[in-house]
């Protein structure tokens, strides 16, 4: 069975994902920083994989600790090299930098290098620890249920940007693997996706400081991609939805409107199972995405 790291899975959309892909009997490695809730996820998770009727249940590890500390990365790595090795990396934990959010002049700077600590630094430390596992994936390069074929709607130009936003037009492999000119791009090594956020590209006042994290995560994705072609590099942006993370960042917001994060998981499931091409997309974008704002 293919094996996934998932960061940030006790709760919200990692845990989501997690439990998407122990239905289908993928074999996880799970982090969150608070062990209590991230051992109660992991019993879902187990639970979820011993009805995926693939014979062995889904194994799960769950480790508990910061993805700011290099020994907790190594320790998922070496989970994942224990379970036959890695398809998928999903660097899902973020932290806001300062919550509720405040105005950039307000903004406190040790909350800024947090962020950018957990945001960008972290994911990229994790990445260069698997990438020997990524570049020999345990599966296949497309993991659908039934025999993988390249959705047209979806590698032909579904990477959620559309004509009015790209702010990476020099990567050519990776923008424009998807084009009509161009066959359909699909990695022969795993997979990797950082979930970014709509705060990346436009101006939200208060959202500078995790903005311009998530906006650094975007850039270093790209160059990932552009330097990494065997992989698939995916940076997406889920959208609102109804997490403890946005209700810390906005408590006087009215979340009761906002999609569950169990809505955005189809279209990453898509990204999956359709061998999409590297890139940047939205949620919404997607065929079979939730939508958003």
């Amino acid at each position: 069975m293919p094996v996934a790291i998932i960061t940030g899975a006790s709760k919200g959309l990692g845990r989501a994902l997690a439990a998407a892909l122990a239905g289908r009997g993928w074999d996880l490695v799970v982090d969150a920083r608070s062990a209590g809730p991230l051992e109660e996820a992991a019993r879902e998770l187990r639970a979820a994989g011993q009805g995926a009727g693939r014979g062995a249940a889904a194994r799960v590890v769950a480790l508990p600790g910061d993805v700011a500390d290099a020994g907790h990365r190594a320790a998922l790595v070496a989970a994942a090299g224990e379970l036959g090795g890695l398809d998928l990396l999903v660097n899902n934990a973020s932290v806001l930098g300062a919550a509720p959010l405040v105005r950039l002049a307000d903004h406190p700077l040790d909350g800024l290098r947090a962020a950018l600590e957990v945001n960008v630094v972290a994911p990229l430390g994790l990445i260069q620890g698997a990438m020997p596992l990524l570049r020999m994936p345990s599966y296949s390069p497309s993991y659908e249920e039934v025999t993988p074929r390249a959705d047209s709607a979806l590698l032909g130009g579904g990477n959620g940007n559309g004509d009015t936003y790209d702010s990476h037009p020099h990567t050519k492999n990776v923008r424009n693997a998807g084009s009509p000119d161009s066959p359909p791009y699909i990695g022969t090594g795993g997979a990797i996706l950082n979930i970014s956020s709509d705060a990346a590209v436009e101006a939200y006042p208060t959202w500078g400081g995790c903005g311009a994290a998530k906006a650094a995560l975007d850039q270093q994705s790209a160059v990932l991609a552009a330097e990494e072609p065997g992989l698939r590099v995916w940076w997406v942006d889920p959208g609102d939805m109804r997490t403890d993370l946005y209700a810390a960042a906005v408590p006087d917001g009215d979340a009761s409107g906002r999609p569950l994060p169990e809505t955005v998981v189809p279209g990453l499931l898509r990204l999956l199972d359709g061998g999409a091409p590297s890139g940047r997309y939205t949620a919404a974008a997607i065929p079979g995405g939730a939508s958003s704002r």
